[in-house]
């Protein structure tokens, strides 16, 4: 009993130490910031912390006397990326059937354990804020909720729990295997009907969702599903939306197909995931209605990875090939037209820590570095119905503060080079200051 009290207190001692930011107040200074609202440049980059929050930014801002000052040199101080499509509870190993047979011998507690690599490695990219989107067993409700207590290092995580599907959908992790082999034929999100749906939104809501995804088509990581097909009716989607938006949640809705991914923006969700197949008449649905597109582009790099490495089954592969013969056609359409564009990159797909690699493939696809930059901290904000306390380095907000070397509206890749990182007041990531710890 003793021995319990002990650790229950240790723990509680590591957590509140590695949660609650310092009390002094923090000054960071570097050549340049970000001002994500304007898309600008701010010469000097100065911001000023306390108490978790951003008191004052720019070469104007009052430091007080005493406040502790990092100087992070000729660097770019940015508002904490943000990522609205990530997977943090899964990530590829070294072959598809050994993922298979390993997720059926590890038990809960051990897949929540394997998260937490993956949550530090995306918090240490820079990615202080992030969209989950799906995790069966509430895992990442349990991580959302951890990380929040300061008990696990990684991002602010909204958490959509099991995705909505169709029978046979591609959510429906059941896709595949023969009948009674799984102790659950379909996956909790599974169900088909506008009631039926609606009680799955419900459900979702009452178990912790932060938002709803709907797989609104077929997908490419699936094996019994055509990424081209729509997979619920439009009566489907209505219900999904008004009953989600009822209870002041967004909709995210993943689709490929053109027919189902207008379905989704007839029915009013709030974004589109991947849309690589939408037609125009789909890509200029979203500029009228304002739904927000997620590209996910360097999710497709990723998988194109494991398949030239024989790491993906033969039908996967080929559903790749077809989906990405069109993909950067329809985001330049996308770009063109004016549609407005959040950052997610379907992390866990591909090694969590590479988000960053999604900003160069924007900008190859007409973005300006700084409209790049926009979608990973303004929009997604936006997006994510957080704008009043983050997205910017504004004061009041929450410090989420990331520091990249150079001008990255010179070079976006810059942006792969993290070095700095702090959240709500916290610096979890500091190279200037471990390499003069190491200097002779």
């Amino acid at each position: 009993m003793r021995r319990a009290l002990l650790f229950g207190s240790l723990l509680w001692s590591l957590s509140s130490s590695a949660a609650e930011p310092t009390a002094r107040v923090q000054v960071l200074k570097a050549a340049r910031l970000f001002d994500a609202k304007a898309g600008k440049l701010i010469t000097p980059g100065v911001v000023v912390v306390s108490e978790g929050r951003v008191v004052g930014v720019g070469p104007r801002a009052s430091v007080p006397e005493g406040a502790q000052v990092v100087d992070l040199g000729d660097a770019t101080l940015l508002p904490g990326f943000m990522d609205a499509h990530t997977h943090l509870t899964v990530e590829p190993g070294t072959d598809w059937r050994k993922d298979l047979v390993d997720s059926f011998q590890r038990t809960l507690p051990e897949q929540t354990l394997d998260t937490l690599p993956w949550a530090r490695a995306t918090l240490m990219a820079g990615f202080t804020t992030v969209r989950n989107l799906g995790a069966e067993d509430f895992i990442d409700v349990g991580l959302r909720n951890a990380t929040a207590r300061g008990l696990v290092v990684g991002p602010r995580i909204l958490a959509a729990t099991s995705s909505l599907s169709s029978t046979g959908g591609h959510c429906d992790y059941g896709n595949s295997f023969r009948k009674g082999l799984l102790a659950q034929d379909a996956s909790r999100g599974v169900a088909d009907g506008p009631d039926a749906l609606r009680a799955k939104v419900r459900e979702n809501v009452k178990y912790g969702a932060d938002v709803i995804k709907v797989c609104a088509t077929g997908g490419v990581m699936s094996l019994n599903a055509d990424p081209d097909a729509p997979q619920f009716t439009q009566a489907e989607l209505d219900a999904v939306v008004d009953e989600a938006h009822a209870h002041r949640r967004k909709v995210a809705a993943h689709a490929h197909g053109a027919e189902g991914a207008k379905r989704a923006i007839r029915a009013g969700v709030d974004s589109i995931e991947h849309g690589t197949l939408l037609d125009d008449e789909g890509v200029a649905l979203m500029k009228q209605k304002g739904t927000w597109y997620v590209p996910t582009a360097y999710a497709f790099f990723g998988i194109k990875e494991l398949a030239d490495q024989g790491k993906l089954p033969a039908d996967t592969v080929a559903k790749l090939r077809a989906v990405d013969k069109r993909r950067e056609h329809v985001l330049r359409r996308a770009i063109s037209l004016g549609v407005r564009i959040a950052f997610g990159t379907d992390a866990g797909v591909f090694a969590h820590g590479r988000n960053a690699a999604e900003f160069a493939l924007l900008v190859e696809a007409g973005l300006t570095p700084a409209e790049a930059l926009r979608t990973a901290t303004v929009n997604t904000a936006e997006l994510l119905g957080v704008a009043d306390k983050l997205g910017t380095l504004e004061p009041g907000k929450l410090a989420d503060v990331v520091a990249v070397p150079g001008d990255p509206l010179k070079d976006i890749r810059v942006t792969q080079k993290v070095f700095f990182v702090m959240k709500e007041g916290v610096i979890h990531r500091d190279d200037t200051a471990a390499a003069s710890r190491t200097a002779p």
